[in-house]
């Protein structure tokens, strides 16, 4: 990944229109996104029909009072739609792809030969369902927004016992959305520090709602910024309250495209054209053929044509081989001995 590679999630921001979909995809393309991804997944593999208290979203989310099943059915993409949204993206220049939430999704996928993966964070603890979706041999970004040091390097572990080694792992805070205070962006160049020398590259989904997150993220050496991505809020969808619109996804772009300027790269060389007005050693009086350099007629002043500054103490006392007009840039040659 020579630059940040930027994800627009569409997650369930079609609000069950197809068109509304094609529109979105449309949209992430005109912002500078790299790629659109989907989600791939069916309420009855996410979880159970099931009613009591432990399957009701709780807790603050924008989901509170809904049973965990319902909403699944509600917000997941038709598989029908995706073969064509993928044609449609390529046609465009834009990548798809998607995250699968159980291994028929991950077969379903590959008939419409995705280019890469996405395992949620939820999912990012199911190493069985991860191991087969790095089985495919793709590159494989996973979320670890609920994942402990020794879970990520597990999750790594597996993807690399069946020979995948295009692992990477976004740093998240799986709260919707995520407050400044809880992002905690210094650990992503710990976990550079950690997973790097292992291969493994490292980034960001994002669920808050700041430019700022993503320019820190990538300033801090992030290689992928996910966020989710709608046309408008007012649309509604699940996801709406932590969605980006077209004007604030294309100012995060815009503003990771300028963070990768400004960092540039390691680059120790000087222009000596940008040096014109540095400090040099020039005659500051007239001096006469066999007068001594003095601190008054020598002087470390604006521009740089005489000699370095750290020349001075050694010139000083030394004698003029010749007159020395006031104005002119001191040199070697002017120097007896």
């Amino acid at each position: 990944m020579d630059s940040t590679f930027v994800i627009a999630e569409m997650s369930c921001n079609h609000c069950g229109d197809l068109n509304l979909a094609r529109k979105i995809i449309d949209s992430a393309k005109e912002c500078g996104a790299d790629a659109i991804k989907l989600q791939t997944s069916k309420a009855e593999t996410l979880t159970i029909d099931c009613c009591n208290g432990l399957f009701k979203m709780s807790g603050g989310t924008p989901w509170d009072g809904r049973y965990l099943y319902d909403l699944y059915n509600d917000i997941c993409m038709p598989w029908e739609w995706q073969k064509d949204l993928k044609n449609y993206a390529e046609s465009i220049g834009l990548e798809l792809f998607s995250t699968p939430f159980d291994i028929t999704a991950v077969d379903f996928l590959e008939s419409i030969n995705v280019v890469r993966y996405k395992v949620a964070s939820f999912e990012a603890i199911d190493y069985s369902l991860v191991k087969y979706v790095a089985s495919k041999q793709k590159p494989t970004i996973i979320s670890v927004g609920v994942s402990s040091e020794e879970e990520m390097q597990e999750v790594v572990n597996v993807c690399k016992s069946v020979g995948n080694n295009d692992i990477t792992l976004l740093k998240c805070t799986s709260a919707y959305p995520a407050k400044l205070e809880d992002m905690n962006l210094l650990t992503i160049p710990d976990m550079i520090q950690k997973f790097g020398p292992q291969g493994v590259k490292i980034g960001l989904s994002d669920h808050s709602m700041y430019i700022e997150t993503a320019v820190a993220a990538v300033a801090l050496g992030a290689k992928v910024v996910e966020k989710h991505f709608t046309l408008d809020r007012s649309l509604g969808g699940a996801d709406a309250a932590f969605s980006l619109n077209p004007a604030e996804f294309k100012a995060t772009v815009d503003a990771i495209r300028n963070t990768e300027k400004i960092l540039g790269m390691v680059d120790y060389s000087v222009d000596e054209k940008n040096r014109k007005f540095a400090r040099s050693l020039f005659v500051c009086e007239d001096i006469k053929k066999g007068e001594k350099l003095t601190k008054k007629n020598i002087r470390s002043i604006r521009p740089s044509d005489g000699l370095h500054p750290k020349c001075y103490d050694s010139v000083l006392g030394k004698i003029a081989n010749k007159d020395l007009e006031r104005g002119t840039p001191l040199r070697l040659e002017d120097i007896e001995g």
